[in-house]
């Protein structure tokens, strides 16, 4: 008789039901007891119940059929009659019973559509949010399925049908929905492109309704036999009071959503809709084109953590778009940023950016320097940047090589410091455009040469091979018989290597010193060239380990025992320590 009871009994079942999962019989019979106590009239007892339904209930038609039982009937039937339940935690788990049915490979049917769209106006968050999750179900399993439009006599896809109203759960009360139904809109990319654009625009299109063709439009006009001033037939007659609650919601639902959720006060539902956008601008060229500008103001977001999301969203579909010189400027104010993670990501976008005139180069130039003068510890990544930059622009950056360089036709100009990470940062860009621009070279100086062979060797990572007019291309004074496409740290790597091989026709101390030499060059390779740091601390590690070894065998008082020896030979006993 306890309500309490039962429900805790109902759990139970739902437990061994979970794993009995080799008998079905044992199975129905669970149903069949769940099914008859879903008059009962608890909340928690009916909530039990439908939740073994959903867990339990036969997914296989086969099963159904042989069944005579009331547990025979349409699983999805009975569960359906709940959504209409008086207590809202009763509707949410008949929705999410609904929803463990799908999951455990059940085909929904397309008649619940209708029930789960007058679920979203219920009073209830968890009840509306289990809506939202249900209708994103049915709109992947029936997306061409056509539905008619209410108070009216069209007809619509329902995929387009759902991205509307899951659009209009957007500006939902509960922060929550909101959240999950921006989320999901995100998934949706089988929604026709007339609705998918607008959800950028906050103008409801028609009076919320169609636009009818000038033919029915004339007709109307005919049939209403109206006078008129003679101009037009009908043109002063009487036109109706459109009925606010009449309207449909696909043309209303889907206005402006993205825009109601990019300025949510909640930064969760704000992060959710960048997300969305992303995930619906990969796929289509043209809708990447018109959220730009919504994406480029969500970079003066508050809240860190929405303009971090806002700059990788951006650089995920950097490669459909090209900024404009104004959206470039909001951009790259955001490099003023203090927090580093917002600036490295903001580098890592413009690495793959596509800028559309030679003052835009100038501009995202001149603001990265401005960075890197505040910010000195962004060298790396700046100059990792400036490569990118002027591999992808090499026709942008070719007008402005005179200036960057400051190079004269007439006069010498004083050469510039090597040292500072400025100009270096210049050079960069500049050989990166020069190695896809066969005719920069000829706007060099002669320092500039001279600056390219030290950084091609210092900073190879960064600066490519270049074939150079008049010049052999730059490779290492040590070995020049090496082909110039090499790297030279790989160059110097194995030429290390090669002289450790030849130890063994040297004597002790050359030895020693050697590895000496050689170990320490290694380790320093390690510390300039982080790509190498990994073969270069090996390699370093096992000569350390020789080098020792070679030490302590040269002591002359191995006719001892070894283990005594270790205790009486101070230099031995460190070396096996550190071995």
């Amino acid at each position: 008789e306890s309500h309490q009871v039962l429900a805790q009994l109902l759990d139970t079942l739902l437990v061994i039901g979970t794993k009995l999962t080799e008998n079905p019989a044992v199975r129905m019979r669970l149903v069949e007891v769940a099914c008859k106590h879903l008059t009962d009239s608890s909340h928690g007892v009916r909530n039990k119940c439908l939740q073994l339904i959903g867990c339990l209930g036969p997914v296989e038609k086969g099963i159904a059929k042989e069944a005579e039982s009331q547990a025979a009937k349409d699983v999805q039937k009975i569960i359906g009659d709940h959504f209409n339940d008086q207590d809202p935690r009763v509707r949410t788990a008949a929705i999410k019973a609904m929803l463990q049915l799908h999951e455990r490979g059940l085909k929904l049917q397309q008649a619940i559509y209708s029930q789960a769209c007058k679920l979203l106006a219920d009073d209830y968050e968890q009840v509306r949010s289990a809506a939202v999750q249900l209708i994103w179900v049915l709109s992947q399993l029936y997306p061409e399925s056509i539905v008619p439009i209410p108070s009216s006599n069209e007809e619509i896809r329902l995929v387009d049908d759902a991205f509307g109203k899951i659009c209009h759960m957007v500006s939902d009360g509960s922060w929550v929905v909101r959240v999950q139904a921006a989320k999901l809109l995100g998934s949706m990319q089988q929604v026709s492109s007339h609705f998918l654009e607008q959800t950028l625009d906050k103008k409801l299109m028609s009076d919320l309704r169609r636009k009818r063709t000038a033919h029915e439009r004339a007709k109307e006009l005919y049939s209403s036999g109206e006078f008129s001033s003679g101009r037009k037939w009908g043109d002063d007659a009487p036109k109706e009071e459109i009925d606010t609650g009449a309207v449909n919601l696909i043309e209303s639902g889907a206005c402006g959503a993205f825009v109601h959720g990019l300025e949510d006060e909640m930064y969760e539902v704000r992060i959710a809709a960048v997300e969305a956008l992303c995930m619906l601008a990969q796929s289509s060229p043209s809708f990447a084109e018109k959220c730009l500008d919504f994406l480029v103001d969500m970079f003066n977001d508050e809240i860190e953590e929405v303009r971090l999301q806002s700059i990788h969203t951006m650089r995920k579909i950097s490669n459909n778009i090209t900024l404009r010189e104004d959206q470039l400027d909001t951009v790259l104010a955001v490099l003023e940023d203090s927090s580093r993670d917002i600036r490295e990501a903001l580098h890592e976008l413009l690495c793959c950016t596509n800028v559309s005139t030679k003052e835009g180069i100038h501009l995202a130039l001149v603001e990265l320097l401005k960075n890197l003068t505040k910010y000195p510890t962004d060298r790396e990544s700046i100059w990792k940047c400036l490569k990118f930059l002027g591999s992808r622009h090499p026709t942008l950056v070719l007008p402005l090589v005179p200036e960057l360089l400051s190079t004269h036709p007439f006069f010498d100009t004083p050469e510039p410091d090597m040292d500072d990470p400025a100009y270096i940062a210049v050079l960069v860009l500049i050989f990166n455009a020069a190695k896809s621009c066969p005719t920069m070279p000829a706007l060099f100086s002669d320092h500039t040469f001279r600056h390219y062979a030290y950084l091609r060797d210092s900073l190879s990572h960064l600066v490519p091979p270049l074939r150079l007019p008049g010049r052999k291309l730059v490779s290492s004074p040590v070995s020049p018989s090496i082909t110039p496409h090499e790297d030279p740290s790989q160059q110097f790597l194995h030429q290390s290597l090669e002289r450790v091989y030849n130890l063994q026709h040297l004597d002790p101390q050359g030895i020693q010193e050697l590895l000496e030499f050689t170990i320490r060059d290694l380790q320093r390779l390690g510390e300039l060239q982080s790509e190498l740091a990994g073969m270069a601390d090996f390699t370093a590690t096992y000569l350390q380990c020789q080098l020792l070894l070679i030490k302590a065998l040269q002591e002359k008082l191995w006719n001892v025992a070894a283990p005594l020896y270790l205790k009486q030979n101070a230099l031995a006993s460190a070396a096996a320590k550190q071995v």
